[in-house]
């Protein structure tokens, strides 16, 4: 069953540092499910391309489509090795086991003149711009470019709640780091580069000036990586690898 009120799974997700269920549990963005309205003991959270399980495992719930969700791709976090099994007992062929890199969420390891410094040598032909109505429109209309935007309700929600920055040439705009989800006290990051602008140094630029941005703000960056070149990025702009993790990208979900 659906959760309207999400702060009752939070013993079920008890230490676990992962912002898009911090969102969810705290009523802001995403949707909750559990197998008890009262007395839940197992758990789904569902926030843009992922899902979060906790608890103990139910297949019902690995099975479970939110409504109304015409993506038929998800990525599914298993929160132990029982679940993990679930999964693929549920899913089978459909289920690809990946591994992503959580990074250490640590709100003084930033240097800001590091991130100035980098912001500054920006080389030509870029030129940076906080997200702005424009920018959010033309970002919203390209595949390589939504996830950035995406998770909001239109552009008034995402200048009410979210915050973004550009790489621009010639006005278009060619790379971005914006806030996927938000959550109260800061935002998970979401960096994204046109193929044909990758390893310029866009991407690097954008992710500094977002995160003195959101330290102006009092807000925290968080960064969680896809893949090892994610992780190497984000040790540039001062974060520091944690761990490895397991998860199982589902395609006809």
């Amino acid at each position: 069953m659906e959760i309207s009120d999400q702060s009752i799974l939070e013993p079920l997700f008890s230490g676990w540092e992962e912002t898009m269920i911090w969102s969810c549990l705290q009523g802001i963005m995403g949707r909750a499910y559990a197998d008890d309205g009262a007395d839940p003991q197992s758990a789904q959270v569902v926030l843009g391309d992922f899902c979060f399980f906790s608890g103990k495992p139910d297949k019902e719930l690995i099975r479970n489509k939110p409504s109304g969700r015409e993506s038929d791709f998800i990525i599914m976090v298993p929160r132990d090795d029982k679940w993990a099994s679930a999964i693929e007992e549920v899913w089978q062929s459909q289920a690809k086991k990946m591994t992503r890199y959580a990074i250490k969420k640590n709100p003084n390891g930033f240097d800001r003149e590091h991130l100035e410094k980098i912001v500054e040598q920006l080389p030509a032909p870029f030129s940076l711009r906080m997200i702005d109505r424009e920018l959010y429109n033309q970002i919203m209309a390209e595949s390589w470019s939504r996830d950035l935007c995406s998770q909001f309700d239109g552009y008034e929600d995402y200048k009410r709640r979210g915050l973004g920055v550009a790489a621009l040439v010639e006005g278009q705009v060619v790379s971005g780091a914006s806030s996927y989800t938000v959550y109260n006290g800061g935002i998970e990051i979401e960096i994204d580069t046109r193929a044909d602008y990758r390893r310029r140094g866009a991407a690097l630029a954008c992710g500094a000036k977002l995160i003195l941005e959101c330290l102006n703000r009092g807000l925290y960056p968080s960064w969680d990586a896809q893949n090892l070149g994610s992780v190497a990025l984000s040790e540039k702009l001062g974060y520091t690898f944690d761990y490895e993790y397991i998860v199982y990208e589902i395609r006809g979900y």
